[in-house]
């Protein structure tokens, strides 16, 4: 028969206090998650393609607004949902004013609501 020594008995005791007194101390210093925060916004906007018309992507021609100088991609509506986005008039090749309603989340505009403005000629 063989028997543990003093030695890891001890530590392995002194694990479990260890384990039990740092552990409330841990979770006391974690920040729940925070929902992400949302402001919402209506008005008219700037509208193109991030990489084309605002050079704020390095691939691929997606839908974003510009505001107060910041540029947004924008979810709940696509480049190719308001026609050709590569027509002459299409968000690569023109800056498009749209009258939109949504929020600002993080980086994105999550749009409830986008209406393309007619583009002058």
């Amino acid at each position: 028969m063989t028997h543990a020594s003093p030695f890891g008995t001890i530590l392995f005791l002194a694990s479990i206090a260890l384990l039990a007194t740092v552990t409330p101390a841990c979770r006391a210093r974690m920040t729940p998650l925070k929902r992400p925060v949302e402001i919402p916004f209506t008005g008219i906007v700037e509208a193109g393609c991030a990489r084309c018309r605002f050079q704020a992507a390095e691939k691929g021609c997606d839908l974003a607004i510009h505001v107060d100088g910041h540029t947004w991609l924008v979810a709940g509506t696509a480049i190719d949902d308001h026609g050709d986005a590569h027509a002459a008039d299409g968000f690569c090749n023109a800056t498009r004013q749209a009258r939109v309603t949504g929020r600002f989340e993080g980086d994105l505009f999550v749009a409830d609501e986008f209406e393309l403005l007619p583009s002058k000629p």
